[in-house]
């Protein structure tokens, strides 16, 4: 059995990226590999075969893996709810919130929970490959740190460091990321991959001649820049658009300051019929077509910013012009009359008076409910599929005439009376071709062009697998996976 581990120099080097395409490559062999990453801090976030939650990244990585997601491949993910405080969600369930430094005390029982996780990966399948956290030369964490090196000593693996050139600096970032490592550390780091390079290698190789007779450590290989490249985002909201219809339906959503699965957006941002924009703090907002309400990890206090940047009466006069509203999850929360918070769950315990566009009110309790779901919507009764995160519990006449009939007899969201304003619990809603159409026409395309998101996904998948193969000494991540002796599967 054998670990693979991924660090970058810095976030959103590249580790997602390059897992899920190491994940596809080994894969693609017959070779039974798991995603893993000990420690996660995300807004995104997936439901599991086994009922709890995990970082969007890992269930995409599953994905490529042929794998269902399930809770020992993101044992400790971390939900920020505030500057300096998350909940903690221990093998995929919320145990309990805490700030920055009392977390850094809480680090020895969670890694705990890592190792356990590991140990049952790494018993049941051949290669772990492993995403750090950010960076390993971040010396104020590295006390009991258990996202990077602190992982890979304790499970000795070796290590991989990627640097995107992208960003400029990527010597420096190599060199001295590698100086601000202990003896140890260094000498896991068993090579270099050099990320989203553009232009002739030629012009780079005096750089690499120079990095590995400076620092003994070889390059794997250098990944070209990938255009057009569409994964679910970490944490980072994705706002790229392209190939765009002359005549596309304007979807507007505000960036709430704690706005969670974003990634509900990727279908829409992704459809050659839709223009869809972030409306982020301080911006005007836009004619639209739709506005949609995200998700949110703090239900009250980004109600609160919703009316402080004047979303209020930008509703109203959007449904007085014939605009449609829709609530996704948090969303769904603030169309009603009431939030009520009386744990405190996200904040200080108390009530919110909300928008007051269903009639409905909903109460935060302790225990999350996590399900992964399919149904119909009453829209065209389409085929939809998706997932619920939520601690919210609604109630409220508006829920007499539910959004969706769920396969497992209960129904979901709301719609008005008057048809202008729908609202849903479930995220991913838009992934299902047939409910994305059905929703788009709703809010008034007429010749929808029905795009399959997950092919989409597949595609990009299966082209992080090709640079893999293509632009990296797979003989040597042979070796670093321990496949020289490993049997492919045959199933």
């Amino acid at each position: 059995m054998s670990t693979l581990m991924i660090q970058g120099t810095t976030s959103d080097a590249g580790k997602s990226t390059l897992v899920t395409g190491l994940c596809r490559w080994l894969r693609r062999q017959g070779i039974a590999v798991v995603p893993f990453k000990p420690q996660n801090m995300a807004l995104n976030s997936a439901v599991t075969a086994d009922g709890g939650e995990i970082g969007r990244a890992q269930a995409v990585q599953a994905q490529a893996a042929g794998l269902p997601p399930h809770t020992d491949m993101n044992p400790v993910l971390l939900k920020p709810n505030s500057d300096t405080g998350a909940q903690v969600i221990i093998h995929g369930r919320a145990v309990t919130t805490m700030n920055a430094l009392a977390y850094h005390g809480y680090k020895k029982i969670a890694m705990q929970a890592v190792l356990a996780s590991h140990g049952r990966l790494s018993a049941a399948y051949p290669v772990v490959m492993v995403e750090g956290a950010g960076s390993p030369a971040e010396i104020n964490l590295r006390e009991g740190d258990i996202a990077n090196m602190g992982f890979a000593e304790a499970v000795d693996c070796p290590v991989l460091l990627i640097a995107d050139i992208n960003r400029g600096g990527v010597f420096a970032h190599l060199v001295g990321t590698l100086e601000l490592l202990s003896d140890t550390e260094r000498a896991r780091v068993k090579g270099f991959i050099i990320n989203r390079f553009r232009g002739d290698l030629a012009l780079l190789q005096p750089g690499i001649d120079w990095l590995v007779q400076r620092t003994g450590v070889p390059v794997i290989g250098v990944l070209p820049y990938l255009h057009d490249l569409h994964l679910e985002a970490e944490d980072g909201v994705d706002q790229r658009q392209s190939g765009k219809t002359d005549h596309v339906l304007k979807v507007r959503v505000p960036l709430l300051p704690r706005i969670s699965n974003h990634t509900d957006f990727d279908p829409l941002r992704l459809h050659p019929q839709v223009d869809l924009q972030f409306i982020a703090t301080g911006q005007p907002i836009p004619p639209a077509d739709l506005i949609i309400l995200p998700g949110s990890k703090s239900v009250r206090s980004d109600l609160a910013w919703l009316r402080s940047q004047g979303w209020e009466a930008a509703l109203q006069r959007h449904l007085r012009y014939g605009g449609k509203v829709m609530g996704i999850c948090g969303g769904l929360q603030m169309l009603g009359e009431q939030v009520h918070d009386p744990l405190g769950l996200e904040g200080p315990a108390g009530s919110s008076p909300g928008l007051g566009l269903l009639a409905l009110s909903t109460e935060l309790e302790e225990h999350k409910q996590l399900r992964t779901v399919t149904g119909r919507l009453h829209l065209e009764d389409a085929a939809v599929s998706g997932y619920e995160i939520h601690a919210g519990v609604s109630n409220g006449a508006a829920l007499d005439n539910p959004a969706v009939q769920l396969d497992d007899g209960r129904n979901d969201g709301a719609c008005s009376a008057d048809g202008q304003v729908l609202a849903t619990y479930l995220h991913g809603v838009f992934e299902s071709p047939a409910a994305c159409s059905a929703l788009l026409r709703w809010a008034g395309v007429r010749d929808v062009q029905e795009v399959d998101y997950h092919a989409l996904r597949e595609r990009d998948i299966e082209r992080l697998a090709d640079l893999v193969e293509n632009h990296l000494d797979v003989a040597r991540l042979r070796e670093l996976c321990g496949l020289s002796e490993v049997q492919p599967c045959t199933n």
